[in-house]
């Protein structure tokens, strides 16, 4: 059973949940070759592009012979297994924050910056988890240093590993759990 430490919105501790076994308490055989295998390929897959394009003056040839191809795609199952693998890590060590909501009507750095000191004082990357796009939360925590934001439908096993803390909302958990579950 693992649990993570539930807070209002202003930041106050109201209680200790339970998280979702299904995501948040996974046992794999190899979770560091899985993991490694995973972010190995992700950071491999990463766009290098060039400044050299046929538009630009004395840029590269228009129709010139393609190098390989080096991408190399990373199997669906393998990228959810790492990604509950990594949250597992994060909910063991008590590294995982549920907020119920992040009431922001306009961006507001100043009040996104009391909020996290509260929940996670310590320091280190924080990320910062929604149930979808809502702008004024995003720009919140944009500005703040060695905080990142996304959304609960698109986290991946690197971003969660590059984090010290997971703080994400109540809506984020339910849709963590009905994205990743299966």
């Amino acid at each position: 059973m693992v649990k993570a430490i539930k807070f209002n919105s202003l930041g106050e501790r109201l209680e200790e949940i339970e998280l979702p076994a299904s995501v948040f308490d996974v046992d794999v055989n190899a979770p560091k070759v899985l993991l490694n295998e995973v972010v190995t390929m992700y950071l491999a897959n990463q766009r290098q592009g060039s400044r050299r394009t046929p538009v630009r003056v004395h840029g590269g040839r228009a129709f010139a012979i393609l190098p390989k191809d080096w991408y190399r795609p990373i199997p669906r199952t393998k990228k959810r297994m790492a990604l509950k693998v990594a949250l597992t890590d994060r909910a063991r060590e008590g590294r995982i924050f549920i907020v119920e909501s992040f009431n922001f009507d306009k961006p507001n750095t100043k009040k996104a910056l009391e909020l996290l000191g509260k929940i996670a004082p310590e320091k280190g990357r924080k990320l910062v988890v929604t149930d979808g796009h809502h702008v004024p939360t995003v720009k919140s925590f944009t500005n703040l240093p060695d905080v990142m934001t996304d959304r609960a439908d698109g986290l991946y096993a690197y971003e969660v590993l590059k984090s010290s803390y997971i703080i994400m909302t109540q809506d984020a958990l339910q849709k963590v759990e009905e994205v990743f579950s299966s």
